[in-house]
């Protein structure tokens, strides 16, 4: 039976990931996941596209506040609970989001750990987000993700990447490249492009549409460096390859309710 095999949130996006044995599903996806988004001056995202050691950035969550780490600066801290502070309006892709700016020390630790000016915004918690209803009768909510609230890519997908990329003299790539949230088991290769809609802990959840990938899957997030400009995405556009012309892996989703997800919760296809 297909089943969870790990779940990752990233909370601030384009940073690192945190393991979860078990992670809360809020209205807007996995709780804290993409609550917050570095952003330049004029309120436009920052990510790994452009400043690949961004990966490097490693979130802790404790109850009560968010810790950050980043290689020669001192841990930043920043409180869970949004701050009274200054409401702007910012820009993720198409869509402009009202957040919350987490004030000048984190402006600061930001624009040292990146070299650029940047500040750390959070989504405010008044301000709804709504997916696209091109592919999905109905919206959902999502955080400053790119545009859905959940990824699944399966092991068994991956292995047949791994399998792809070895036959032709490249390295074999981790999970961690694609930041998924929910890793599946016990499935076939590719299993998740199969489904439209899943059960997990009576939790109802649309499989949307696949996910096109970009450039970040060629930065090493354990080093923030691109040791492939071209792997390993043109070997994934030589097999699955997108109307679009992108090239395609994982599986934008869409829950359709709130509880708790766990490592090893069953997977159950509709």
């Amino acid at each position: 039976m297909p089943h969870i095999s790990a779940l990752y949130t990233y909370p601030i996006k384009s940073c690192g990931a945190i393991h979860h044995a078990r992670a809360d599903l809020s209205p807007r996806g996995l709780r804290h996941d993409r609550q917050w988004m570095v952003v330049d001056p004029a309120g436009r995202l920052i990510t790994q596209r452009e400043i690949p050691q961004m990966a490097l950035i490693q979130p802790t969550l404790t109850d009560t506040e968010m810790i950050l780490t980043a290689p020669t600066l001192p841990p930043l801290h920043i409180p869970l609970t949004t701050r009274d502070g200054q409401r702007r309006e910012v820009v993720v892709w198409k869509d402009t989001c009202t957040a919350v700016d987490e004030g000048d020390e984190a402006a600061a630790w930001f624009s040292q750990a990146l070299g650029v000016p940047a500040a750390l915004v959070k989504m405010a918690d008044d301000f709804r987000r709504i997916t696209s209803t091109h592919y999905t009768d109905t919206a959902g909510e999502v955080g400053f993700a790119d545009g859905y609230p959940l990824l699944f890519i399966s092991e068994a997908s991956l292995a047949d990447l791994n399998s792809r990329l070895i036959a032709k003299g490249a390295e074999a790539v981790p999970m961690s490249r694609f930041r998924p949230n929910v890793v599946i088991a016990e499935c076939e290769p590719y299993a998740e492009d199969t489904w439209q809609h899943v059960n997990i802990g009576g939790v109802p959840f649309d499989v949307v549409k696949p996910c096109a990938r970009c450039v970040m899957t060629t930065v090493d997030p354990a080093t923030g460096q691109i040791t492939d400009v071209r792997e390993p995405l043109a070997t994934i556009a030589s097999y699955r390859r997108g109307a679009n012309g992108g090239a395609m892996f994982g599986q934008n989703v869409i829950h359709r309710g709130i509880g708790l997800m766990s490592v090893g919760d069953e997977i159950e296809p509709k």
